[in-house]
C-alpha cells in the first residue's frame, strides 16, 4: 500500500522552479515517465510534485502534524509545490531544495500524475483536472541514507528538531521497495553538499489507471481553502514493469 499522505494541495502552479523563499541544499530533479503498457516514454503527462521544507513543513496545509497549527497563513503558501508536463522523451525537470523530514517519515518527495483526459492547461497556469479526485499514478521518491545524513548536517537543516526516521525504519519505503527500486540516483554538483545535487529517476506509470486521491486543501485565486471532508486513502502499487519485462520474468515452461 502506498499513501498519498495528508498534504496534497489541488490547484498548484505549472512551473519548473518551486523553491520560492525556502533555504536549503539546491536540488535539480530529472524524472522520466515510462508507460508500462507500451514501454515507451509517456509524453504530455502532467506531473504534480510536492515535499516539505528543511524544517519539515508543507506549504498549503494547516494541521497539528504540520509545524505550528496556529500559523493559519500557511494555507496560502505555495513553496515546494509545482506541476510540469513531460516532453517527447517523457521527461520533466524541477528546481527545488533537498527535502527535510518530519516525525515518523524518512526524507521523501511526493509525485502524482494526472489522467490524460483531465489535463487541459488553463490561462492561469494550472490544469483543468486539478479539482478532480482522480490520478493515474501516486508515488513517492526516496534518497540514499548517506546523502540524507550529509544534507541533514548542513545549516538549513540543523534547526529541525523533529526526530529523523531512517530509511530502514520507514514503513512506506519498506513496502514500496518490495516491488520497485524507489531510490533516486544522484551526483553532487561541487565539492560540498551546499553546491547542490542533481538527482534523476525513471518511473513506470500505467497511463490508463484511474486512482482516487484525497485533497487536503485547494489553492484558489483568493488563497488556500481547506478541504472539510478529506478521505485519505492508500493505493495498491503493482511492480512498475513493462510487458516485455514481465515476460522476461516468466518461466520458460509452466510451473506445475
Amino acid at each position: 500500500m502506498l499513501t498519498i499522505g495528508d498534504a496534497d494541495v489541488s490547484g498548484e502552479l505549472i512551473r519548473q522552479n518551486i523553491v520560492e523563499d525556502q533555504a536549503g541544499v539546491p536540488l535539480f530533479l530529472d524524472l522520466q515517465l515510462i508507460d508500462t503498457n507500451t514501454c515507451e516514454p509517456l509524453s504530455k503527462a502532467y506531473i504534480d510534485l510536492w515535499h516539505c521544507n528543511a524544517t519539515g513543513i508543507y506549504s498549503g496545509v494547516v494541521a497539528g502534524s504540520n509545524g505550528n497549527p496556529t500559523d493559519l497563513g500557511n494555507i496560502n503558501k505555495t513553496f515546494l509545490r509545482g506541476i510540469q508536463q513531460t516532453d517527447a522523451n517523457g521527461v520533466v525537470q524541477f528546481e527545488t531544495i533537498f527535502p527535510g523530514h518530519y516525525t515518523g517519515r524518512t526524507v521523501h518527495i511526493h509525485v502524482l500524475s494526472h489522467t490524460a483526459n483531465e489535463t487541459i492547461r488553463l490561462a492561469n497556469d494550472t490544469i483543468s483536472g486539478l479539482y478532480s479526485t482522480h490520478a493515474s499514478h501516486v508515488g513517492q521518491l526516496f534518497f540514499d541514507q548517506h546523502l540524507i545524513s550529509n544534507v541533514e548536517a548542513s545549516s538549513s537543516y540543523t534547526a529541525n528538531e523533529q526526530a529523523l526516521t531512517a530509511n530502514d525504519e520507514d514503513y512506506i519505503l519498506l513496502q514500496e521497495a518490495e516491488d520497485i527500486d524507489p531510490f533516486m540516483q544522484y551526483v553532487l554538483l561541487g565539492e560540498t553538499i551546499e553546491n547542490g545535487i542533481f538527482a534523476w529517476a525513471s518511473m513506470g506509470i500505467d497511463s490508463t489507471a484511474d486512482k482516487s486521491v484525497s485533497i487536503a486543501s485547494y489553492h484558489t485565486e483568493g488563497g488556500g481553502v481547506k478541504n472539510k471532508n478529506p478521505t485519505y486513502v492508500s493505493h495498491n502499487q503493482s511492480p512498475t514493469l513493462c510487458p516485455a519485462e514481465r515476460d522476461a520474468l516468466m518461466p520458460a515452461t509452466p510451473i506445475r
